[in-house]
């Protein structure tokens, strides 16, 4: 469960004074230093890292944050001088999504045989349930930075995540429909691990809270992978909600407009990371006018986005875990220093430690961290997201989760966030 507090509008994290904007100075799969060994977790002096990330399928959008996080923390790291006496290496890799398991299956095989001591990624709780075996297995470190799912918690060792499990965006989501008044509510789920298990949180709290789910409980969930939805959308138009949450990846760009063509309300829609993005592009002005979301995380600050777009290349469409995926490059390269070696089992063991798990002195960033590990003092790692320190099960402790809303120009502008802490 979760302790939540309100975080007043417009508060955002203070961005980390020492980055600067760089090109991205990462090598790609085919200038990577050769790997001495495979399986290993990394080896030699040299920190690989290998991003699983989706530069292809459902969840493409997220993507280009979650890259140009981890080549943020990867520069910062380099231009103060790299790991070890060596630049950090980052090797990107396709995890597409659920649709083609086969692109992250030969990924991870990828970045195995490249010696990469840590996995960014995936950002598709179902394609970390079908690769985490694999990663772990090889003695890699695999660090999320969006996956929710709560099958994820506590896993594995080697396994963490910089983003809160589904126990504190449900938790969140359904309070926010509650507090807006709404009793008997409808739920649009997919049939996937990660929608699933966010769905039962919304339900149990909706529920604890005198409310009624009309429809979306176990057993009415919709095919992922289906053509058409508009069956989907009659059946829980029938059960009469008084608001409706849709807990998808991009199917919402076929359901949204089946809903608005039915005359739904789309004040009272909720949607939620997987869906909470940008859609001026795909319907006509004024579709979601009203409509509400969540996605996980404090909402980065100006300079952060700036810092972002500045190694993307260009402007973002989202930044949705792009402070996560800078947290967790930054926590595994930390790890490494303060293990004194960049392979998977050293980065493991001190992962907790340089989050804040043991107490320390706080710091942000690079190289205030770096300094204080090398002095011999342990750290509390002041993560750009607002996460805590990992718990026994390797999640984040405590975490925020953005609320959002959307205007005529059918794009999410945040509102503000709550602060869960993880119990």
């Amino acid at each position: 469960m979760a302790r939540w507090n309100p975080i007043a509008r417009g508060a955002a994290l203070t961005a980390v004074a020492s980055l600067a904007l760089a090109a991205c100075a990462s090598s790609s799969d085919s200038d990577s230093p050769a790997s001495g060994g495979s399986g290993s977790g990394g080896d030699g002096d040299v920190l690989k890292i290998g991003t699983l990330l989706p530069l292809t399928g459902s969840l493409a959008f997220l993507g280009p944050p979650e890259i140009a996080g981890v080549h943020l923390a990867v520069n910062e790291i380099n231009e103060a001088g790299g790991l070890f006496g060596n630049d950090v290496v980052v090797i990107d890799k396709d995890s597409s999504d659920t649709t083609n398991p086969q692109i992250a299956t030969q990924s991870v095989a990828d970045l195995v045989s490249d010696g990469v001591g840590a996995i960014i990624g995936a950002a598709s709780s179902s394609v970390s349930l079908n690769v985490i075996d694999d990663i772990t297995a090889a003695g890699i470190v695999q660090i999320s930075p969006a996956n929710t799912a709560t099958a994820l918690s506590g896993y594995s060792e080697f396994y963490f995540r910089t983003a809160p499990p589904d126990s504190v965006q449900g938790d969140a989501l359904a309070n926010l429909i509650v507090a807006d008044g709404h009793k008997n509510v409808g739920i649009l789920v997919f049939n996937d691990d990660y929608g699933t298990g966010l769905r039962d949180v919304v339900q149990s709290v909706i529920e604890a809270n005198g409310g009624t789910i009309t429809y979306g409980s176990e057993g009415q969930e919709f095919d992922p992978n289906a053509g058409n939805f508009s069956s989907d959308v009659q059946a829980i138009l029938a059960t009469n909600p008084e608001a409706i949450a849709l807990i998808s990846f991009d199917q919402a760009k076929q359901i949204i407009p089946e809903l608005a063509a039915n005359g739904f309300d789309m004040s009272k829609l909720y949607l939620v990371d997987g869906n909470t993005s940008d859609f001026s592009a795909d319907f006509e002005a004024g579709t979601l006018t009203g409509a509400k979301g969540t996605i996980p995380g404090a909402n980065p600050t100006d300079d952060f986005k700036a810092l972002l777009e500045g190694v993307n290349g260009g402007p973002l469409e989202s930044y949705a875990y792009g402070p996560e995926s800078y947290d967790a490059t930054m926590l595994v390269a930390l790890a490494a220093l303060r293990g004194g070696a960049p392979d998977g089992a050293t980065i493991q063991e001190n992962m907790a430690a340089v989050s804040g798990a043991n107490g320390g002195t706080e710091c942000s960033g690079w190289v205030e961290c770096s300094e204080l590990i090398n002095a011999g003092e342990e750290i509390v790692y002041k993560a750009i997201a607002g996460t805590g320190a990992f718990n026994a099960d390797n999640d984040p402790a405590s975490a925020y989760v953005g609320l959002y809303t959307y205007g005529d120009d059918n794009i999410p502008m945040w509102i503000e966030a709550v602060y869960g802490e993880i119990k």
